[in-house]
């Protein structure tokens, strides 16, 4: 288990490299789920997403013989753009393992950002695999995208500022929806939140065709996805829930919620219409939960991470021309 002074740690560590992203509130929300909704835009982030706060808690805490090996990532794009930008920010050669199939500003940033991208079919290979094995050829530390103590930590910081600043805003939430893919974000966060607001209920939310969290919490074991499923999520599309970040949501959330790709559609066009702010599929799941009423808002307060706006401008452009 992730200890709550180990995430007070990691705000340390990325107090100089990390924007301290604020908590927005916006009318029309507010209107649409009848109560106080909470932003937190991580899509201001540096490299656009939470995910520098990961890596750079990781890369950061490396001994000085093991950076001069460098690290291997694997990664749909947003943790290869944290991964990039923290090695190089540390004077280190980043490998990252990323589908062929990337948005392709993924794929650009990483390597403008200086990291080495080995391609792969994410349909058919397995990119860990691919990513331990070159680990084990160059004697390159390994940065998984989600289920490491020091990814974990670093990525509950966010969940440490919504409360921190929360409290300050005398807006303590009723209820935070973070996404989920692998468990990074929402088991670091779920750790945070509970500490400093024990009474708040935690939602994960995930793409509905990539529901192994939900289905592991039913069951109590960690389910897999099916090879067939696809959605334009491509930043929770990790296979299953992981061995360190399953458990914390066990523990911490009070149920998992699940969206469809069109109602993801519809929050990215509410965010950029009402909100002015870009987000991309995967990180704006638990707006479009509440645009589609999968719990009750009324009477409450939200909190809701928006945790990335990297998404290709030609696919931006074609949800945006959409019939409303």
């Amino acid at each position: 288990m992730i200890a709550f002074e180990e995430i007070q740690a990691a705000a340390q560590r990325l107090n100089a490299v990390c924007v301290r992203t604020p908590l927005l509130q916006n009318h029309e929300l507010d209107k649409v789920a009848g109560g106080t909704v909470l932003l937190k835009p991580e899509c201001l982030q540096v490299t656009g997403s939470f995910k520098l706060r990961g890596a750079y808690n990781r890369l950061s805490q490396l001994q000085p013989e093991a950076r001069a090996s460098g690290v291997v990532a694997w990664s749909s794009g947003n943790h290869a753009q944290g991964v990039a930008a923290a090695a190089a920010m540390l004077g280190m050669h980043a490998a990252i393992v990323m589908p062929k199939d990337a948005p392709t500003a993924k794929l650009a940033n990483t390597r403008k950002l200086g990291g080495e991208v080995i391609s792969y079919d994410r349909y058919t290979g397995d990119r860990e695999r691919i990513a331990r094995d070159l680990a084990e050829v160059r004697g390159a530390a390994l940065v998984p995208s989600y289920d490491h103590e020091h990814v974990i930590a670093g990525q509950g910081t966010v969940g440490l500022e919504i409360a921190e600043d929360a409290l300050e805003l005398q807006l303590p939430p009723d209820q935070v929806l973070i996404p989920c893919g692998g468990g990074g974000l929402s088991g670091g966060c779920s750790v945070a939140l509970k500490a400093l607001l024990p009474d708040m209920d935690l939602f994960p939310v995930e793409p509905s065709e990539f529901d192994d969290t939900a289905r592991s919490f039913a069951s109590g074991l960690r389910e897999s996805v099916d090879t067939s499923a696809r959605s334009i999520c491509d930043a929770l599309q990790s296979p299953r829930p992981g061995k360190l970040t399953f458990p914390l949501l066990q523990r911490h959330a009070s149920g998992i919620l699940t969206v469809t790709d069109a109602e993801v559609r519809e929050a990215i066009r509410f965010a950029f219409k009402h909100l002015k702010l870009v987000v991309e599929p995967g990180d704006a799941v638990g707006l479009a939960a509440i645009l589609a009423g999968k719990l009750d808002t009324r009477g409450k307060t939200t909190a809701i991470v928006l945790s990335g706006g990297n998404i290709d401008v030609e696919l931006f452009a074609r949800i945006q021309a959409e019939p409303k």
